[in-house]
């Protein structure tokens, strides 16, 4: 695999919320859930064939979650386009991070990694 040269631009954007209403911070629970959106700004389709993320807590613990596609789907990604998807995570604390990349095959079949850049879960009030 090589890193998306400069016609295969992969944007993402991400909005994170905390689900109070499934949390419970008595048990270590915090839920999150996280809305990614993927853009197509290069010239070609690519089809996302795989993600790979490290979820890490305030305590320095890691999970490193792979698989195929997002939410059950491998979507393909016109140019100018883009895909949206919600998906969630666990963490025993209230703060934590999330970083990975997702792999994509390009319509000439070659195979590249989108990163996805470095956010943060947060619970409202935890930082002051």
């Amino acid at each position: 695999m090589s890193d998306v040269t400069e016609n295969l631009k992969f944007e993402i954007e991400v909005d994170c919320k905390y689900l109070d209403h499934q949390s419970k911070p008595d048990s270590e629970q915090y839920v999150f859930a996280y809305t990614i959106n993927i853009i197509n700004r290069s010239e070609v389709s690519a089809q996302l064939l795989r993600r790979h993320w490290i979820i890490t807590d305030a305590n320095g613990d890691e999970q490193e979650v792979k698989g195929d596609g997002v939410i059950g789907e491998q979507p393909h990604i016109e140019p100018g386009e883009s895909y949206q998807y919600t998906s969630g995570a666990i963490l025993k604390t209230p703060l934590g991070t999330m970083q990975g990349s997702y792999q994509m095959k390009d319509a000439n079949g070659e195979e590249f990694d989108a990163p996805i850049p470095l956010f943060s879960l947060t619970k409202p009030g935890v930082l002051n």
